[in-house]
């Protein structure tokens, strides 16, 4: 496949264990045993995902996901140790596009690879320039403009965004978005769908608490509206 994917975890056990999965599965690796060092490697040469370890000692993963959405819009897969915590929560609002529970499974590990690679292309189909109020989506180009005035998405973003575009009206289940936007029949947690729907409003709807086109449907799922 030959992507180039950056591990960013302290635990030298899992790092070398990722390393052989991801190698195995032909990626290039590089690895980082902390924050800093993970953005001095950024720095040197850029990577196609990152895979960060929330608990990482000094600057933590949470912080480094803000850095590294605050500048690039590189996917992120967060690797957590407990599923049921407020870190899943915190570290998709910091900015990061899946995460995963350790210990990882190699064969879901490179299935979610492969799905962010797959996203990082921006391939869309559908209307050329569909408009929502304000919000103008050019899926071609890979852009989104509201009042005229581009805005800056994260791959996940934009294509959760195309994917309510291309069905203006239509009801969406989280379950249905989980599969067309992370892509890999992922049949799990309904908050990757709710946190990216929040991140989404804060940059494309005027007030973001009372969103008039990215509409909730209580308990069933999201449509976007004219």
């Amino acid at each position: 496949m030959g992507s180039r994917i950056l591990i960013v975890e302290d635990d030298a056990r899992i790092r070398l264990s990722l390393q052989l999965v991801l190698e195995d599965e032909g990626h290039t690796v590089e690895l980082a045993e902390s924050a800093e060092a993970g953005i001095e490697a950024l720095a040197l040469r850029p990577v196609d995902v990152v895979l960060v370890d929330l608990m990482l000692p000094g600057m933590d993963g949470f912080e480094l996901c803000r850095r590294l959405r605050s500048s690039s819009d590189v996917p992120i897969l967060i690797l957590t140790a407990r599923s049921d915590s407020h870190d899943v929560v915190a570290g998709l609002e910091a900015g990061a596009d899946d995460y995963m529970v350790k210990p990882a499974v190699p064969k879901e590990l490179s299935a979610r690879i492969r799905a962010l690679l797959r996203r990082a292309t921006r391939s869309e189909s559908g209307p050329t320039r569909p408009v929502f109020g304000d919000i103008e989506v050019f899926p071609d180009a890979g852009t989104v403009r509201v009042g005229g005035a581009e805005v800056s998405l994260t791959k996940t973003e934009f294509k959760l965004l195309c994917e309510l575009a291309q069905n203006p009206g239509r009801l969406l289940s989280r379950e249905l978005l989980l599969d067309k936007v992370w892509g890999y029949g992922y049949f799990g947690d309904g908050r990757l769908v709710d946190v990216h729907i929040r991140r989404l409003r804060t940059k494309v709807e005027k007030d973001p608490t009372h969103p008039r086109h990215i509409v909730t449907v209580r308990g069933l799922g999201y449509k976007l509206e004219p």
